[in-house]
């Protein structure tokens, strides 16, 4: 079937056949919750709840890490960026996952041999209990409801590709059942049940991708240059080289360094990403994690260089940009390509179960970091009732559940993009140099990690407000509300160096230290993981 056709059955009812994507999905659901349904049976305590009872082996892990980090967004964006632009769409594989690494190679294994559940445990492990953890939790939920917003929107805004489902009503329908498929994942299965579906999605979403590379690859006699020579034939040398995106102007450039900054750095600060290394029983393990997440991780942003160049050589720009949901339908165009409405009905499946394990993902965390640290350690002193915990977690999954439905109903037909990009703005700014002074810094204190964490969080907010995707986008054009002064569509270069400078000045205008043997014992614990099996507020 030639892309045309394609495009031509996008135009009305939807691409390939309904039934069979929503058949599929409903096959990932049933399967999925028999899985969480057994995975609940030993959620008794806060460990079991928050960290599956650290249960999981290294490569178990690894898997789920790599499920919680290639969201759908990555898989249909970074494809429709290659196909589109090339060299400079690749940038975002290359970002990605270097991002990864800095990630795990600088923070993570530190942080999970210091904390007990969540990323304020590491935060205020040598630093005052009561504000750390409000601002640690203030950050927190910050990056997860806005990474919530952006997944569930995206779910309505992929429907009308996927489904054939066009109007706002059936968008909405869709993004309320997606948020009540996470609420019931959360509610039953805890850390345990959204970590066995994160590794079910993350097997189907690379075996799915390596099989379209092969198929891209056999199509094109697994000669890459073949490949990347057909794309260009149909796309202009200009997919070829740099600068098709971000060349034309010194902003622009300016735009793409300050987008790189935020995704390279604002990765290792990501709650819900580096809460996955509580869920192992050792630092050994974690180790054995990274090994697997890299390995995966990297194989994935492989598969999006020949999918997108292959998107791009065999459907073409022009029709991606012209079927419901733009530059996103890159792969699902490219899948009906291959293999017609069954491969697209797969793929389609996957990225909804994608987009439903990343959701899944981030409320556990957000649910956790309320429950443990305002809750139990702010409110309660460290002491609440047996089974209070895990009692309030699940009734915040309950309430962020429904916000995100609600928000993510609110923003259909937004631009979604701003939302991603305050979640990575949020997480490098605020979340990112209060965790690399708490871990290396003996100077860093109470007063610079307040600085540094609602510092960060307010510049990254003021700044996008007034950015182009906010205050300059379409909407609020044609509302007459255009009060953009920012330039840039992403705060980083500005806000991520605030954050480390106003963390620097927070520590240096205060004298009190905070107490030594504490961060001796954080030094040794961070490094060695001595007693990170028996983590203990202090």
């Amino acid at each position: 079937m030639s892309a045309g056709v394609v495009l031509a059955a996008a135009a009305d009812p939807g691409v390939g056949n309904p039934v069979l994507n929503i058949s599929i999905f409903g096959a990932f659901v049933a399967v999925t919750l028999i899985v969480v349904l057994r995975a609940s049976r030993n959620n008794k305590t806060a460990a079991d709840y928050y960290a599956a009872g650290r249960s999981f082996t290294g490569p178990q892990n690894g898997t789920a890490i790599a499920g919680d980090y290639l969201s759908a967004a990555s898989f249909l964006g970074i494809c429709g960026a290659i196909a589109i632009n090339g060299y400079d769409g690749f940038l975002y594989s290359i970002g990605f996952l270097v991002a990864w690494l800095v990630a795990l190679l600088l923070v993570a294994e530190l942080m999970r041999n210091t904390g007990k559940f969540t990323m304020a445990d590491v935060l205020s492990f040598r630093l005052k209990q009561g504000p750390v953890r409000l601002a640690a939790a203030t950050t927190t939920l910050a990056v997860c409801f806005f990474y919530l917003l952006a997944q569930m929107a995206g779910a309505g805004g992929l429907v009308s590709l996927l489904l054939g489902i066009n109007d706002r009503v059936g968008q909405s329908v869709v993004i309320a059942v997606v948020g009540i498929l996470m609420i019931i994942y959360v509610l039953v299965g805890g850390m345990k049940g959204t970590t066995w579906v994160q590794i079910i999605k993350a097997v189907l979403l690379i075996a799915g991708a390596g099989i379209m590379t092969v198929w891209v690859l056999a199509i094109h006699g697994f000669n890459l240059s073949t490949l990347l020579g057909a794309a260009a034939e149909l796309g202009g040398e200009g997919v070829l080289s740099p600068g098709l995106q971000y060349g034309l102007t010194d902003l622009s450039r300016l735009d793409f360094i300050s987008l790189a900054l935020a995704l390279v750095l604002g990765t290792a600060g990501l709650p819900h990403v580096l809460m996955r290394f509580y869920t192992v029983p050792t630092a050994k393990e974690a180790r054995r994690s990274v090994v697997w997440a890299i390995w995966l991780i990297g194989l994935f942003y492989l598969f999006t260089l020949v999918l997108g160049y292959g998107a791009g050589a065999l459907v073409g720009a022009d029709t991606i940009r012209a079927a419901p949901g733009g530059v996103n339908s890159a792969a699902p165009l490219l899948a009906f390509e291959l293999g017609g409405p069954v491969l697209l009905s797969i793929i389609s499946a996957v990225a909804f179960a994608t987009i439903l394990a990343v959701v899944a993902g981030l409320t556990i965390t957000a649910a956790a970091s309320f429950s443990h640290d305002v809750y139990a350690s702010v409110i309660k002193k460290g002491k609440p009732s047996p089974g209070m915990e895990v009692k309030v977690a699940r009734i915040t999954v309950v309430v962020i559940g429904i916000l995100a439905i609600i928000g993510g109903i609110g923003v259909q037909g937004q631009n979604i993009a701003f939302l991603v990009a305050l979640a990575f703005a949020v997480a490098a700014s605020a979340n990112l140099p209060t965790i690399i002074y708490s871990l290396f810094w003996k100077r860093f204190n109470t007063r610079g990690a307040l600085w540094s964490m609602y510092g960060g969080l307010g510049s990254a907010i003021f700044l996008i407000a007034f950015s182009p995707v906010v205050s300059g986008s379409e909407t609020a054009m044609i509302q007459g509300a255009d009060f953009s002064w920012f330039p840039l569509n992403n705060p980083g270069i500005v806000s991520i160096p605030l954050g480390f400078i106003l963390g620097w000045l927070g520590s240096i205008s205060q004298r009190t230290l905070e107490n030594p043997v504490i961060a001796a014992e954080m030094e040794v614990r961070s490094l060695t993981g001595h007693g990170a099996e028996k983590a203990t507020d202090h």
